[in-house]
């Protein structure tokens, strides 16, 4: 039973080669044909050169807010190729979303003027063209972030690609990414509104002078203001510091909680100084409701005079020290590769497409070997030759067929 089982095997690995060997002019033309073809085409191509460089970016992880800022600024991209930020677990798969926003993207074509350069007439077909010539690719064990830029000009492949960590660096700068970044914004715009209430009081202190004439005070009432005017900026400035730390940080935090007893205090001492004020005529304040009615009103606009200027000279304080914070834990991206022009091509690459397309047309030839080989003998067979002419006429098409 063994050897008739060889002898078919064999018989039938000849049958193979015979029918290789008959159509050896067959596949030999097709298979040459691709080669020759594919060459041609390889050298009909234009050269396109890759720039690349590579940066290291911060190794930490970036606020919650700089995660929905950036998903703002990704999310009106192109669709296709701006993901969200939000879910975000690496720390450099922010700066890659960072990368592929609408707002590089925008800064890329508009500084290198792709939209001339690509011939497109919307904008969302240069988003489209500019993703598809950009290759950017995340390390996660090095931490080592790829740019690579592909152009027909060497030179311009390796300036897009520098050109792109340098919009990074621009948008990562106006971002808050640190919590120290986000008080001194916070503070920055609580400074602009108390500095608009210190011009106003200034101008009605001054007002008021240049319609009354100026008066005096003696040193006593005038500390006793002061020292009002100081209390109650510092209970602003306080509440101001609080509602900073609640946006980083829990009920339970022991610097809030620190921050709320402070506050307390400074309230409770200065309803201590309403309460005499209402009630003794003992206290301090009492002096100046006995002025004149203009020296009352000249002591009510010196103590708002007083009130913004020492709420203003807390909050610049606390600005400066979150200035400070934030050059501490600036987002420094680190270029360890800066691209330069390429010196080889990138694409076409001829050998492995001539290859490639060999072998494609090699498999294709010998199949259509084997086919045209099994079609000339059952052709003979009138059955079959009857399955083919239904076969054929099915697959006609007519116009009835396509109404």
């Amino acid at each position: 039973m063994e050897e008739p089982q060889q002898q078919t095997d064999e018989i039938n690995l000849i049958d193979y080669i015979i029918v290789l060997a008959k159509r050896k002019k067959l596949i030999l033309r097709i298979t040459l044909g691709a080669a020759i073809l594919t060459t041609i085409i390889s050298l009909i191509m234009p050269l396109i050169y890759r720039g690349e460089t590579r940066i290291l970016p911060p190794q930490e992880s970036g606020s919650s807010l700089a995660m929905q800022m950036i998903s703002q600024v990704a999310g009106g991209a192109a669709s296709g190729f701006a993901g969200s930020a939000l879910g975000i677990r690496n720390p450099n798969e922010m700066y890659v979303e960072m990368l592929r926003s609408r707002f590089i993207f925008d800064r890329i074509i508009d500084r290198f003027k792709l939209m001339e350069l690509y011939d497109k007439e919307y904008r969302v077909d240069t988003y489209k063209e500019l993703e598809g010539n950009i290759d950017i690719q995340d390390d996660k064990k090095s931490g080592i972030i790829t740019i690579g830029v592909e152009d027909k000009d060497p030179k311009r492949a390796a300036e897009m690609a520098n050109a792109f960590v340098e919009e990074l660096r621009s948008l990562t700068k106006g971002l808050a990414i640190s919590e120290a970044a986000q008080r001194r914004l916070f503070y920055e715009e609580q400074l602009k509104e108390v500095k608009g209430s210190l011009i106003k009081a200034e101008e009605g202190m001054q007002g008021f002078q240049e319609k009354t004439g100026a008066l005096q005070m003696d040193e006593q009432a005038k500390a006793v203001i002061e020292g009002i005017a100081n209390l109650r900026a510092q209970i602003a400035a306080k509440e101001v510091e609080m509602k900073v730390m609640k946006t980083y940080s829990t009920a339970n935090n022991p610097d809030l909680q620190k921050a709320e007893e402070a506050l307390k205090g400074m309230k409770s001492e200065m309803s201590k100084l309403e309460v005499k004020e209402k009630g003794s005529s003992h206290n301090t304040l009492m002096p100046t409701g006995k002025m004149p009615a203009v020296g009352t009103e000249y002591v009510r606009k010196l103590r708002d005079v007083k009130f913004n200027e020492t709420l203003y000279g807390l909050l610049l304080n606390q600005y400066e020290l979150a200035k400070i914070d934030e050059a501490r834990s600036a987002t420094i991206i680190q270029v360890i590769d800066k691209a330069t022009p390429p010196e080889k091509k990138a694409k076409p690459k001829r050998a492995l497409m001539v290859v490639l397309a060999t072998c494609m047309g090699l498999f294709f030839s010998v199949f259509l070997a084997f086919f045209l080989e099994y079609k000339e003998k059952e052709a003979g067979n009138p059955e079959n030759r009857k399955r083919f002419e239904t076969l054929r006429e099915y697959l006609k098409f007519r116009r009835k067929d396509v109404v």
